[in-house]
């Protein structure tokens, strides 16, 4: 007897979908767009110490035959309870994850494989995957080549242990740093969130693993800053800022996208066919698959009147796969009922199964003898340091030369991994990672003092470890303070459904940034600002380190230290990373990927506002304390004006080059990042932008050298949104800019004569 079509490697992937499909019951069918089961679930280990699959596990298999995907089998943290007492390490997790597909393969009617579908946030959330520095900081690299490779050594980790899928935060924008997801984004500009999507898809595709982009679309502009509230987005808006990211990600070759919790336009992103079916299939020619965020079709059930309906609902709008819900379980009830036709249905289970025969599933559904990736540590190590940005500094303190002998390292951050590694982390193992203070010590060496105090707590207004601090510093010649944020979750954190924390006024937990912890005030808390007061009138100088999740405000006070550095999020090797920064070992290179804030009053501060000419508030400064693409170096580089190769092109030939001289001017060597704008006078289809970001590059400096840097502009250099929501070259006067931060740049003049527009 002949094997079936579909089990044919040779034959074309659509070919093989519509055979399989023609051989489904409309139950196994149901069961190919659903992953209810949380992964956790689906093994207990044995008194020995061995895994089995759990009966929960069996029966979901039995209900439809067949599982489409498996969210989390490996997951651990706080919420999925799983921790090294009982969670799969390393060692066990390719055994595992065989042995959950050859169930799959070998005790069904088709056999169908399951798409293993983890979290992969900052690298694999799972016991033992390697810790990368959160996306806030890896947008503050600027360095997309460098996350490329990151991206793709914590690929091949999870390839390794039996992953198929990666879910992966990169579609949101920080436009209002009270949102608590605000250490997931990559910045506040949607070029530069666009340049590392394009990193993040192509590292992870080339270990053969498919990336679904977290969150479509607009989850960035909820109002106030509230997780999962509604936005205020008009299309336009949603076209220029908050789309970008998933353009070039999908262009990139992304498996999926996941529909955002909050609404645009009314309905909820899950059951918007605007955004799913007529901008992502038909505009963009999508053919990837719509992955339904936790519990969000459940949520539909207030328009819908029912959880059948509301699963119809979805599914109808483009969602293809669910994500825990009790409603598309139930599409079966919806089709019979007629709410959904079974066209629909096959539309969805087909783009499941494509994405396995694109995987290989079928082939090859084990891990077989897949040898663990090497060097992501180091990887991990290189981002944190590349991202650690120079926000002040007086041109004296840093970086601490040999005369340094006495160093005091003070605050609730200097001496905690689980407070530099961010929101949705497993458990580490003890010893695993280097904290501030530990990095400070070992980059000390001989010779130096290095003494410790904590100060103050993280939250909280209480003072009594102030006293010991202000002594430590007075005997010190420079005291290095760490403070900023946590999303670290306790063990008896409350969640969600959704696995969202669960934080009360007041903050009890310690936590002030992450998911469900959105702040309304971004001020330091009170125990900082006074344990910084109180330092600083030491007279020492004080060198202030924010390991942080969110841009905190900044106000005047911080005027009187000697340096600011902002870590963000650096991951468990983050204190070597600063380290190496303090000690001059390695050049600051970081820059902001998102403005920093005077105080939550101001708000919204990002850079790329309209350009209305608004003058400012009576009370205090509109602008920004630190303005986006701002960091520093230990030397300094002037900039001559940008000199275009033509002052005039039209929209069939906008093609042109950018050119500028950076000098080295003073100090240690540097390395550079060059920022491109471009700024609208006249003409379009939208009010314009103050400036838009379109380009940047690094480059390395030496004492006293100069380099001419050249950009080559293009089309898609100067396109923008048009009447129709395309992109294309449009007439007018433009002005192409270059500096070192959004705030510091220098102008030429661009025509763009009137002509048939060039789409890009």
């Amino acid at each position: 007897m002949s094997s079936p079509l579909y089990r044919d490697p040779a034959a074309p992937v659509p070919d093989r979908v519509r055979d399989l499909l023609g051989r489904m019951t409309l139950a196994e069918k149901v069961g190919q767009v659903n992953q209810r089961l949380y992964g956790w679930h689906a093994y207990e280990r044995t008194p020995a110490g061995e895994f089995r699959l759990t009966e929960a596990f069996r029966a979901e298999v039995a209900a439809y035959d067949g599982m489409g995907a498996l969210y989390g089998l490996q997951r651990a943290d706080p919420w999925s309870g799983v921790t090294f007492a009982d969670g799969i390490t390393a060692a066990d997790a390719a055994a595992v994850a065989d042995s959950v597909q050859r169930h799959l393969v070998e005790e069904t009617r088709l056999g169908i494989p399951v798409l293993m579908v983890e979290e992969v946030p900052h690298g694999h959330q799972a016991l033992d995957g390697t810790v990368l520095p959160v996306n806030l900081a890896v947008g503050g690299s600027w360095d997309p080549d460098l996350y490329e490779a990151a991206a793709a050594a914590a690929a091949a980790e999870l390839r390794a242990r039996g992953g198929h899928v990666a879910l992966v935060s990169a579609l949101d924008l920080v436009r209002d740093p009270r949102w608590g997801r605000a250490e997931e984004c990559f910045g506040e500009d949607p070029y530069l969130a666009a340049r590392f999507t394009e990193a993040l898809v192509r590292g992870m595709r080339s270990r053969d693993v498919g990336v679904v982009l977290k969150h479509f679309a607009g989850q960035g502009a909820t109002v106030g800053g509230r997780n999962s509230a509604a936005t205020e987005l008009g299309v336009r808006e949603l076209h220029e800022i908050h789309l970008a990211a998933a353009l070039a990600g999908v262009r990139a070759g992304a498996a999926g996208v996941m529909a955002a919790y909050n609404e645009f336009d009314g309905l909820p992103c899950a059951a918007s066919p605007y955004l799913l079916t007529e901008l992502l299939r038909d505009r963009w020619e999508f053919d990837g698959i719509v992955m339904a965020d936790g519990c969000a079709l459940d949520r539909l059930t207030r328009l819908a009147g029912d959880p059948v309906a509301a699963g119809a609902m979805a599914l109808a709008a483009g969602t293809d796969l669910s994500l825990w819900d009790a409603a598309f379980p139930r599409l079966g009830e919806a089709v019979e009922r007629g709410l959904v036709s079974v066209a629909a249905l096959d539309a969805a289970v087909a783009r499941v199964l494509t994405l396995k025969f694109r995987l290989g599933l079928f082939e090859n559904p084990y891990v077989g003898e897949r040898e663990r990736p090497s060097g992501v540590t180091e990887l991990s190590e290189r981002l944190a340091r590349a991202s650690v940005t120079l926000l002040e500094h007086d041109a004296r303190t840093l970086p601490l030369g040999p005369a340094v002998r006495r160093i005091a390292v003070i605050g609730p951050n200097a001496d905690s991994v689980p407070q530099q590694i961010g929101d949705y982390t497993a458990p580490q193992r003890p010893g695993t990672g280097v904290t501030v203070l530990d990095g400070i010590r070992a980059a000390a060496g001989r010779g130096r003092e290095v003494t410790y105090a904590r100060g103050c707590e993280l939250v909280g207004g209480d003072s009594s470890g102030v006293a010991r601090a202000v002594a430590t510093a007075s005997d010190a010649d420079v005291a290095v303070l760490v403070l900023g944020g946590s999303s670290a979750r306790e063990a008896d954190t409350r969640f969600e459904a959704n696995g969202a924390a669960v934080v009360t006024s007041g903050n009890p937990a310690g936590m002030t940034c992450g998911e469900g912890v959105d702040l309304a005030d971004l001020a330091l808390p009170g125990g900082q600002s006074a344990l910084f007061d109180a330092v600083a009138a030491t007279g020492v100088p004080v060198v202030v380190v924010l390991v942080q999740g969110r841009p905190h405000a900044l106000p005047e006070r911080f005027d009187r230290a000697a340096a600011v550095l902002c870590a963000w999020y650096p991951g468990p090797w983050g204190g070597r990373a600063v380290a190496d920064i303090v000690f001059g070992t390695v050049v600051p290179a970081g820059r902001l990927p998102v403005s920093v804030p005077r105080s939550a009053a101001q708000l919204p501060v990002f850079y790329n506002a309209k350009d209305h000419g608004y003058r400012g508030y009576v009370d205090q400064q509109a602008t920004a304390r630190y303005a986006f693409g701002h960091g520093l170096g230990y030397g300094t580089v002037d900039y001559g004006p940008p000199r275009l190769s033509r002052s005039t092109v039209s929209p069939a030939d906008p093609r042109l080059t950018c050119t500028v001289t950076v000098e080295h001017t003073g100090g240690a060597a540097v390395r550079e990042t060059v920022q491109l704008y471009v700024r609208r006078l006249s003409g379009g289809a939208s009010w314009p932008r103050v400036r838009e970001l379109r380009g940047f590059t690094q480059v390395d400096l030496a004492p006293g050298e100069r380099r001419e840097v050249t950009f080559e502009v293009t089309a898609e250099t100067l396109a923008s949104v048009g009447r129709d929501l395309e992109l294309l070259v449009d007439a007018g006067e433009l002005t192409v800019e270059v500096g070192p931060s959004s705030d510091r740049v220098q102008g030429a003049p661009l025509t763009v004569t009137p002509g048939s527009a060039s789409p890009r």
